[in-house]
């Protein structure tokens, strides 16, 4: 059991998903404090056979799966069955993400755990959703990225669409289910009554489209990929300097005047073309031409300390041997060092949730494959088994 007190602290989860969009969620609930029990078949959660592993223990398994408890169980065996209808009971929370009809399959669908346990907030998270034309269909993250739109406005203008580079739609989904369950709590807390979550990865990457949706239907346009511009602020974009190159975004007339004044400009800032973000925008190209004649005699720290100076959003593009040294994210606890028992010392990403009260934290690690097995059985159940009499097969 957990000893660091959250604010989720006495919230048990009964964790059914695998891959990435549930256990990230539940993830964040663990950080928070929740008690989260990763039910998984023999085999394990396949994200535990991956390639990057550290003493056979998958890298992607342990970065998703800290702070949870790992129990084995064969939910298609009747027995495995009834056992975790009662651990439904004393449960908070579940949450799965298989393709919808699975957990009716199963006989475990919210219509049965409801019989059980009425105040359970049930949380699904699947590609498309529990109703529509596609919502039998399996999905993964890059179909998502495409079919939702994202891909169409990312990339280089005038190039192919591109996907992000980690698995944003997974993980947008895992926030929102997140999110969900968290304010189906609160209004069990208000009500007493539990409810189901439907969480849709399609649904979720649409929904983060910024702009793009408000200005096709406002002008009749197709937005397009604008590659490391924006579309409604300039100079938002990289500029070349002696040495590399700087990023620079200005959202405001007062940030632009500064933005001049750092860079020994002021002569832009007097020019009318560029005196508001209509025509800043409108005349993106010159301005950018202007600007980069400036930018590329000085050297990238030349131009990071007059940036300094006036306040000037700024940054250079890290690559990952960069920021995990920036001292910002070190100042902030981002990346801790944990004791894995088979893999050893290993780096870890924080928790992004400061609270004064109750903040985020790394629990516990990852677990094994059913490490927790026993001690679950007997806090919940009552059984007292051993690993030799336990059937996994």
């Amino acid at each position: 059991m957990k000893t660091a007190k959250g604010a989720l602290s006495g919230i048990r989860v009964l964790d059914l998903s695998q891959f990435l969009a549930g256990p990230y969620c539940t993830m964040i609930l663990s950080d928070l404090g929740a008690d989260v029990i990763k039910i998984e078949k023999p085999t394990g959660d396949p994200t535990r056979e991956t390639n990057v592993n550290i003493n056979g223990q998958s890298v992607y398994f342990m970065s998703i799966n800290r702070g949870k408890r790992s129990v084995l169980m064969d939910l298609k065996d009747p027995c495995y069955k009834e056992m975790f209808l009662k651990m439904a009971a004393k449960a908070d929370v579940i949450v799965e993400n298989f393709v919808p009809g699975t957990m009716e399959k199963l006989g475990l669908a919210y219509e049965e755990i409801i019989k059980v346990n009425p105040k359970i907030i049930y949380t699904s998270v699947s590609g498309f959703g529990h109703t529509g034309p596609y919502s039998e269909r399996g999905a993964l993250d890059m179909i998502i990225q495409a079919m939702s739109g994202f891909m169409s406005v990312t990339g280089e203008k005038g190039g192919r669409p591109l996907k992000a580079g980690p698995s944003i739609a997974d993980m947008t989904a895992g926030l929102y289910a997140a999110i969900g369950t968290l304010a189906a709590l609160n209004h069990r807390n208000v009500t007493g009554r539990g409810q189901r979550l439907d969480i849709a990865m399609l649904d979720s990457m649409f929904s983060i489209l910024e702009n793009s949706i408000g200005n096709y239907f406002a002008t009749g346009r197709i937005p397009k990929p604008a590659g490391n511009r924006h579309g409604v602020s300039a100079p938002f974009q990289p500029f070349e300097t002696l040495d590399g190159e700087i990023i620079v975004a200005v959202s405001t007339n007062r940030a632009f005047e500064d933005f001049c004044q750092a860079l020994g400009r002021d002569d832009l800032a007097r020019d009318p073309r560029y005196a508001n973000r209509k025509g800043r925008i409108s005349n993106v190209d010159e301005l950018a031409e202007q600007i980069t004649t400036s930018t590329k005699t000085k050297t990238t720290a030349e131009l990071e300390g007059a940036f300094e100076k006036f306040n000037v959003p700024y940054a250079t593009i890290n690559t990952i041997d960069k920021i995990v040294s920036s001292p910002q994210i070190l100042a902030r606890n981002m990346l801790q060092e944990v004791e894995h028992p088979v893999a050893g010392k290993v780096k870890a990403v924080g928790s992004p949730l400061k609270m004064s009260e109750t903040p985020g934290a790394i629990q516990q690690v990852a677990p094994l494959l059913g490490q927790h097995t026993e001690e679950v059985f007997a806090e919940l159940l009552g059984l007292e088994i051993t690993k030799t009499s336990q059937s996994v097969e």
